[in-house]
């Protein structure tokens, strides 16, 4: 059965993979995620290699991604999922807020950053908000991402050139709007900020993504920083 099929069958139904190497943990979102109303764990892996496999096999919407792990780590497991299959969301554990190597989830494809000792119901509202195709990237993380990065991330000038016609194509408002992004504003608050309705800030994020060929908000941060639009100050 193909992943669109999947889709037809099982729209209402958002379809969870869990990856972790601590069996308990697996145990404890499990039942969490079981016992919320129109989310199923589908399955469950101990490492990347598996999470890779399991997830060709059983095509989840959202796939909780420990990344550190023996063997194949979850930065690589992540990579490999979004890669084979688009439509597919994940979701990066950590135990740390400040974590390089979570971050580099963020930067491998991942749609958010959730703290193993996130509470259930932000837990399910994470992966409902992932699998209708959000992102789970608060300003606090946000804020943890640039202290972390700051001095490594380029200025203006030192932007890729790879990626200098297709941030040149974006429209003054698309620009304005993809910088409030970067700095973990939501729809509503960049609304507020440009005195425009949230359904045409929907339509310039839609705009700015396709653009740039990126998947989510996320990948949008990361890009803004990363090419110097916006700098940690």
């Amino acid at each position: 059965m193909t992943a669109e099929e999947f889709d037809a069958e099982n729209d209402s139904v958002i379809r969870v993979l869990i990856v972790d190497d601590q069996a308990l943990l697996r145990m404890g979102f499990a039942m969490v995620l079981d016992g919320a109303d129109g989310i199923e764990v589908i399955g469950e892996a101990a490492d990347g290699r598996a999470a890779i496999s399991q997830a060709k096999a059983l095509y989840p919407d959202v796939v909780l991604m420990d990344v550190r792990m023996p063997e194949v780590d979850g930065i690589e497991a992540t990579k490999q999922i979004v890669a084979a299959l688009p439509h597919t969301r994940v979701l990066v554990l950590t135990t740390f807020d400040l974590d390089e190597y979570a971050f580099a989830g963020l930067r491998a494809g991942a749609s958010g950053f959730l703290l193993k000792d996130t509470p259930p119901a932000d837990l399910i509202t994470a992966i409902r908000n992932v699998a209708s195709g959000e992102a789970v990237l608060s300003p606090r993380i946000t804020s943890r991402m640039l202290e972390l990065f700051g001095e490594k991330l380029p200025t203006e000038e030192a932007a890729d050139s790879a990626h200098s016609a297709a941030i040149n194509s974006l429209t003054v408002r698309e620009r304005e709007v993809l910088e409030l992004i970067a700095t973990g504003a939501s729809n509503a608050e960049i609304a507020s900020e440009l005195f425009v309705s949230e359904t045409t800030v929907k339509t310039h994020v839609g705009n700015l993504l396709a653009k740039l060929g990126l998947r989510d908000r996320v990948q949008a941060v990361v890009f803004a920083y990363e090419n110097g639009i916006v700098t940690p100050h």
